[in-house]
């Protein structure tokens, strides 16, 4: 089943225009979409296959710090994460 993560790191420094290309090129893999120019966080929406929801977060997780790596962001502590599967997604739900 594929579910959509949402993650969100803050940190303690205003992150620029050129970090957020870099995370959304980072991301890009799990088709998703970066956030957080002009604040001190910085987030991604990505797609992840999984069974369960624990797994969809676990597995958004792991990719989120390893794109953000990749993109040289710090590593931030990760304050929110929220994950909704494609057929809650249907269905309008929001979790």
């Amino acid at each position: 089943m594929r579910w959509s993560v949402s993650i969100v790191a803050e940190g303690d420094r205003v992150v620029n225009h050129d970090e957020v290309v870099e995370l959304a090129d980072a991301v890009a893999a799990w088709s998703g979409i970066a956030s957080g120019m002009g604040s001190q966080y910085y987030g991604a929406q990505l797609v992840v296959e999984a069974e369960d929801r624990d797994t969809a977060v676990r597995r958004g997780a792991d990719a989120f710090v390893r794109a953000a790596a990749q993109a040289g962001l710090p590593s931030w502590p990760i304050t929110e994460v929220g994950a909704i599967s494609e057929a809650e997604d249907q269905l309008g739900y929001l979790e």
